[in-house]
């Protein structure tokens, strides 16, 4: 974590502190209220992190990269990222990265094994005004999520699952075709509950990247493109998986490259 970005890495691990322990499943997610906001963002963004000071994603968001020297950062970042083409989809099956949201994921994963499943420890994360079903300090029902895709701000609660969905900003079939069909499934495991890779968001919007890599699908919000692309290469240089040659061009040319 860097100086540059240090005030408002402070203001966002103090946020954290007060919510952070515990989870539940995407599938037994209903969404509530409708959104509002605009697309420079409501009371969220304000604690939203720069991914190039968030290495681990266990800080909330995802904050627009503005400067000229952050955006060379980003591009210096992005060069390191391996190319190939895109293999067949043959075999890929959800289950393959285990069950979704699983709390139990090895390898050191932020959040494992803390009681809690991945989606509500994202949700816990990156969510404002939580609230939790009673007796639990883990179960979101109710929250305020400033979505960094479309800008907007979602006023959200159980009852309807769908309005807020849980990105895997590298998709887990992309994944599988650009390498991790022949990985070990712990390490599968660990990609898809690794907050890294996660990032709650508008349901809709999510749905319409489906597994597209940068090349076909860029969050609607362009000022956050850039820094979509720098989560995107931080996940796959932490995974070793490459992305295709089209990917990477189009990643670094929203930062200037």
């Amino acid at each position: 974590m860097r100086l540059r970005g240090g005030a408002a890495v402070c203001a966002a691990v103090l946020g954290m502190a007060v919510v952070l322990t515990g989870c539940d499943d995407l599938g037994d997610l209903p969404l509530d209220d409708a959104s509002s906001g605009s697309a420079q963002g409501g009371p969220g963004s304000g604690r939203a992190v720069n991914p190039l000071d968030n290495p681990d994603g266990t800080l909330p968001g995802l904050a627009a990269i503005t400067s000229d020297s952050e955006r060379a950062e980003a591009r210096a970042l992005i060069e390191k990222v391996e190319t190939k083409g895109r293999g067949p989809r043959t075999g890929y099956e959800r289950d393959k990265f285990g069950y979704a949201w699983m709390d139990s994921a090895p390898g050191g994963i932020p959040y494992a094994r803390n009681g809690c499943d991945t989606r509500n420890d994202v949700l816990r994360r990156d969510g404002e005004d939580l609230r939790f079903r009673s007796g639990s300090d883990c179960v979101v029902t109710a929250m305020r999520l400033y979505d960094p895709y479309t800008g907007r701000t979602i006023d959200w609660a159980k009852s309807r699952a769908t309005e807020v969905q849980i990105d895997h900003v590298m998709p887990l079939s992309y994944d599988w075709q650009m390498g991790a069909s022949r990985w070990p499934e712990g390490r599968r495991q660990a990609i898809a509950n690794d907050p890294l890779n996660l990032m709650p968001v508008d349901g809709p919007t999510n749905g319409s990247k489906g597994d597209s890599g940068p090349a076909s699908w860029l969050p609607p919000n362009k000022s956050v493109r850039c820094s979509y692309a720098v989560r995107f290469a931080q996940v796959s240089l932490k995974y070793d998986l490459p992305v295709t040659a089209p990917d990477k061009e189009m990643m670094l040319r929203q930062c200037g490259g």
